[in-house]
C-alpha cells in the first residue's frame, strides 16, 4: 500500500514475535558475551549497520539475528526501555 504524504504509518509487533525477538536477543548477546564481545557495543553496531559481522557466528547467533527485522528489533527494545 502506497504511503500518502503527510500521514503517519502505523506498526505493530505480534506478542508471540516479541517473544521470540527478546529469546533471540539473550542468545546472542550470550553468545557476544562468551566470545570475549562487548554485547551491547556489537549490537549498536549491528542495529545502525544492518551488517551482520558485528554479530559472532558462535552458537549460531548471527544466523539466528538474521532471521528478524532490524526494526522489529528495534520496537521491542524501545519498549521494554520505555516500560521501566
Amino acid at each position: 500500500m502506497p504511503q500518502v504524504p503527510g500521514t503517519t504509518v502505523s506498526f505493530k509487533l505480534e506478542k508471540d514475535n516479541e517473544e521470540k525477538i527478546r529469546s533471540i536477543l539473550e542468545t546472542v548477546y550470550q553468545a557476544l558475551e562468551e566470545k570475549g564481545y562487548n554485547p551491547i557495543n556489537q549490537l549498536v553496531g549491528f542495529m545502525i549497520s544492518g551488517e551482520p559481522a558485528y554479530i559472532t557466528s558462535h552458537n549460531e547467533a548471527r544466523q539466528v539475528i538474521c532471521k528478524v527485522d532490524r526494526d522489529e528489533i528495534m520496537e521491542v527494545l524501545l519498549k521494554s526501555y520505555l516500560q521501566k
